[in-house]
């Protein structure tokens, strides 16, 4: 491949790349199935791109490499300390569960493809590993029940890792079996890779957990560092043991995110967006490599293999794992058609696939069209039907109407807390730890951290929230979070409270009305003066309407002193005051407002008021 063709290669991937997480994006369906179809495309279809005539010889290393970093990442994730936070369903569905799809997935390839069992065990880690790349998107779209998205989202949390372990292992016990002359040799080569990968990822996630706690390395390295480290103990340990590496980074993962006084929340949101860069990428070269004849001639028997996995084997995993649990039929009916295969699968599948092939295993060629086959009909067939299917069981959430409120500050606080006792689901996200842990002191559900990162996307749970409230007395950022949050929620469904320099700045200064949302209160009031009315005491109240005490009453009872923020029609259904669409209520609905207190001299109230506000 000459220099301009190798030019034009490595800018069509980044094209592709970015198409494709654009369109999952815009269609909230996991990435993974635009990357793989739009390899296929520029691959085998067109014949535009040969990875192995771009990279030659260095094919391999960059896809090893890769692999090795992707892992880490997923390791990362890993608490030991959140084991017993999960509940027992998710631990009965990583555990016990993994195994019986493990050997479903097994036995039906040994049987049906006539794989060895070597390669039919290997598939069947490949194969069980969900991952919340692809579950995450899918929850956004299907919007089950709280119980189920739950479950769903930490199987998939924590299986990416121990999947990932349980495939390096079976792998590893394969290759040593290749390199010994015998039984006993075999099985000492398999105990030596074992402990060479354990002992450097040990040692390498030690070293630089330490390096990390003792501020050896300013905080600009600490990135640099870990990826540098990464790859190194990748490197020593396949040096010293071939094929330990894999094992060796992901090992390191684990005993970094379980160090006490390491905070790797930093080094994730890193390799989060570095495992955007390098999936993007590394999933159109694989898909460009596929054997489509391969593929294809695995016949209508490989589609009763994606049949077992699809309508055997998962229904078998939650039945086991739900036995005696509160859940009904109906839920663990979706939780038994939910499971789309993701990263790992195609990752890990593509270079085993390579070694095998090279270590004279025929069938290795099969292993990752069969990989690819399940990855694709298990997306398309789950995203297609799983919305539907949640319906008709009647587990899917109705029409989401909590807020999801930007910032943690005394305003988002008493707005929050006003919500919460009237009922309304609340969730803050704030990136300041001081305003978060406030919050959580009001029994305020909350998300540390910037809800427009790679890890909200995979871990803000936006199910119950219909409605965004952007209360950050930074206007940039309110109008920010507005249009990142544009698909999640309906333009009529966001709410700011204005910046006190909006009204003064020019047209050209000012952020544009279709970026921000709407105003809250039903008189103009700006988020400096509410912040000032609540620290001289004023407080979000909620009030009954009664036949004896209805609006007029109210405003009179006030002397214009509550401002009307939200109102609860007798239905139930919360409605937001805007000076656009100033609300009347009437008998029988909550009115919650912010109340400043009354002057010093102001006359008592009569009992009735005083018993309907609360």
């Amino acid at each position: 491949m000459d220099e301009h063709s190798t030019y034009y290669a490595f800018a069509g991937i980044g094209l592709a790349a970015l198409l494709s997480q654009w369109l999952a994006w815009r269609l909230r369906l996991p990435a993974i199935l635009f990357l793989l179809l739009s390899g296929i495309l520029v691959g085998p279809v067109l014949h535009v791109l040969s990875p192995e005539a771009l990279f030659g010889p260095l094919l391999f290393p960059v896809v090893s490499l890769a692999v090795a970093l992707v892992l880490f990442e997923g390791s990362l994730t890993l608490h030991l300390d959140e084991w017993k936070e999960i509940g027992t369903v998710v631990r009965r569905m990583v555990t016990i569960g993994a195994l019986v799809t493990w050997g479903v997935i097994a036995l039906a390839t040994h049987y049906l493809l006539d794989f060895t069992w070597e390669m039919a065990l290997l598939f069947g880690t490949l194969t069980l590993v969900t991952g919340p790349t692809v579950i995450v998107p899918m929850l956004r779209v299907v919007r089950p029940n709280a119980t189920i998205a739950n479950i769903l989202r930490w199987e998939g949390i924590v299986i990416d890792p121990i999947g990932a372990i349980l495939a390096v292992v079976v792998y590893t016990f394969i290759a040593a079996s290749d390199a010994g002359s015998g039984w006993t040799d075999s099985l000492l080569t398999f105990i030596s890779v074992i402990g060479c990968g354990t002992l450097f990822g040990l040692v390498g996630g030690q070293a630089l957990g330490v390096a990390l706690r003792r501020h050896w390395l300013p905080d600009y390295l600490h990135n640099l560092a870990s990826l540098s480290v990464v790859l190194g103990v990748f490197v020593l340990s396949n040096t010293v043991m071939s094929e330990s590496g894999l094992l060796a980074v992901t090992v390191m993962g684990l005993r970094m995110a379980n160090m006490q006084g390491v905070d790797v929340r930093h080094i994730l949101h890193f390799k989060e967006n570095l495992s955007v860069l390098l999936i993007s990428g590394l999933f159109v070269l694989l898909a460009a490599r596929l054997d489509l004849p391969a593929l294809l001639g695995l016949g209508p028997i490989a589609l009763l293999v994606l049949a077992l996995i699809q309508f055997v084997a998962r229904p078998l995993n939650v039945a086991i794992a739900t036995a005696g649990s509160s859940l009904n039929w109906r839920e663990r009916a979706l939780l038994s058609w939910i499971a789309p295969r993701g990263i790992v699968a195609a990752a890990v599948s593509a270079i085993f696939a390579i070694r095998l092939q090279e270590a004279g295993h025929a069938q290795a060629g099969v292993l990752v069209p069969l990989t690819f086959l399940v990855i694709i009909g298990t997306v398309i067939l789950q995203s297609a039907t799983a919305r539907p299917l949640a319906r008709l069981l009647k587990v899917a959430e109705p029409v989401p109407t909590g807020f999801l409120i930007i910032g943690a500050n005394p305003v988002a606080r008493a707005i929050g807390t006003g919500l919460q006792n009237a009922g309304v689901e609340v969730l803050l996200t704030d990136s300041s730890w001081e305003n978060t842990r406030a919050a959580r002191m009001d029994n305020l559900p909350t998300y540390f951290g910037n809800p427009a990162s790679q890890h909200a996307e995979a871990h803000l749970d936006l199910i119950g929230l219909g409605r965004l409230l952007a209360l950050s007395p930074n206007a940039e950022l309110n109008a920010l979070m507005c249009m990142s949050f544009r698909h999640e929620f309906n333009p009529r469904q966001r709410f700011i409270l204005p910046s006190s320099q909006d009204s003064r700045r020019s047209e050209k200064h000012r952020v544009s009305d279709r970026h921000r949302g709407r105003p809250l209160g039903q008189s103009p009031i700006t988020y400096p003066q509410m912040a000032g009315l609540i620290a001289r005491g004023a407080e979000i109240r909620s009030t009954l309407l009664s036949e004896n005490f209805g609006w007029e009453d109210y405003q009179a009872l006030h002397e214009g002193r509550a401002l009307l923020l939200f109102a609860k029609d007798p239905n139930g259904r919360l409605r937001v005051a805007t000076p656009e669409r100033p609300l009347a209520p009437d008998t029988g609905w909550t009115v919650i407002s912010l109340i400043e207190e009354a002057p010093a001299n102001a006359a008592s109230t009569n009992e009735t008021a005083r018993a309907a506000t609360t």
